[in-house]
């Protein structure tokens, strides 16, 4: 990459950080007209010429170090391209990808044979390691709504494998292009270990297509306003603000009312040499939808230090610009 130049309601409740009349200008109009927003490349507007600074020199001392880098940030009343980095380019977004299956889920809970009570249960195969707590509990079936908030809490690998079972992935990637999406989907379930019959990542994304996305989420566009407002309510529980977040001094395990003015809604995704994130930041000036991802060599735990303040370094940009 080059490097970068200076150019809702759900089964938890209403999450006041994503007001509808708030939201992007150019995310209506349907889901393919969004591409004609911003041109790809690397920009930045802004209303001072020192916003976003401390992001974009990060970002390109990253780049120059070997990291791949894709990253963009829209004001959230105006739709307005405030920075972008390669953000066209589909990148691994490990579990960014499950929100993809929380849609379909979500969307479900309209049918009267997958409703928020019914219940799923885990079996061998579903089983899974690393992100989660339903692996730790001694109980082995869960409802619908309650799988759904733990993928939204903790990122959990478990659930997300019963639900992508009880759902179908063919329907999530269905449902995917439904949305316009064509840089952006979840490949496959979470495994332990990938053999070369499985798909590489489990999910990957274009930073352009993931600020839509949350956008659109965000108005209640996402095949309808309870649908979207149900994604919103599960994603607002999300415990992990290690990366861009981690910038917004916000509670990890309790941020879904406002704290010194700021509301946040994001979701994460973590692997070797993979980390990324996308999300939605209301504070008393301003909105913002954002993602950020990037790919390194994970070898050395310094490498993986930098990619993790260059994160920092874009979020403390976008916690400036809205606060």
């Amino acid at each position: 990459m080059a490097v970068p130049s200076r150019d809702a309601e759900g089964a938890g409740g209403q999450h006041a950080g994503v007001n509808p009349a708030s939201s992007a200008a150019d995310a209506g109009g349907g889901a393919r007209s969004r591409h004609a927003a911003a041109p790809a490349g690397k920009h930045r507007t802004s209303n001072s010429p020192e916003s976003f600074a401390r992001g974009f020199a990060a970002l390109g001392e990253l780049a120059l170090g070997g990291v791949q880098v894709s990253a963009r940030a829209t004001d959230l009343a105006t739709g307005r391209v405030l920075f972008s980095v390669d953000d066209h380019v589909s990148m691994p977004t490990a579990s960014i990808g499950k929100v993809l299956l929380l849609i379909e889920v979500a969307a479900r809970l309209n049918d009267a044979e997958f409703g928020l009570a019914t219940m799923l249960e885990r079996t061998p195969l579903d089983a899974v390691t690393d992100s989660g707590v339903w692996q730790h509990l001694q109980v082995a079936r869960l409802g619908v709504a309650d799988l759904a908030a733990l993928v939204g809490a903790t990122s959990d690998n478990l659930a997300t494998n019963v639900l992508i079972r009880a759902v179908g992935l063919h329907s999530v990637r269905t449902r995917t292009e439904q949305l316009g999406l064509s840089r952006t989907a979840l490949l496959d379930l979470v495994r332990d270990q990938r053999g070369p019959d499985d798909a590489p990542q489990l999910s990957v994304g274009s930073a352009k297509e993931l600020t839509w996305l949350f956008t659109a989420l965000a108005r209640g566009e996402i095949v309808d306003a309870a649908t979207s407002a149900r994604v919103i309510g599960w994603l607002s529980l999300n415990t992990d603000l290690s990366l861009v977040a981690s910038a917004f001094g916000l509670d990890p395990l309790a941020h879904r009312e406002s704290d010194h003015g700021l509301l946040m809604v994001n979701k994460t995704g973590a692997t070797t040499g993979v980390r990324s994130e996308v999300g939605i930041l209301r504070g008393p000036r301003a909105g913002v939808t954002y993602a950020v991802s990037m790919c390194f060599d994970d070898t050395e735990l310094m490498t993986r230090l930098a990619v993790l303040d260059g994160m920092r370094a874009v979020g403390a940009d976008l916690l400036e610009y809205v606060h």
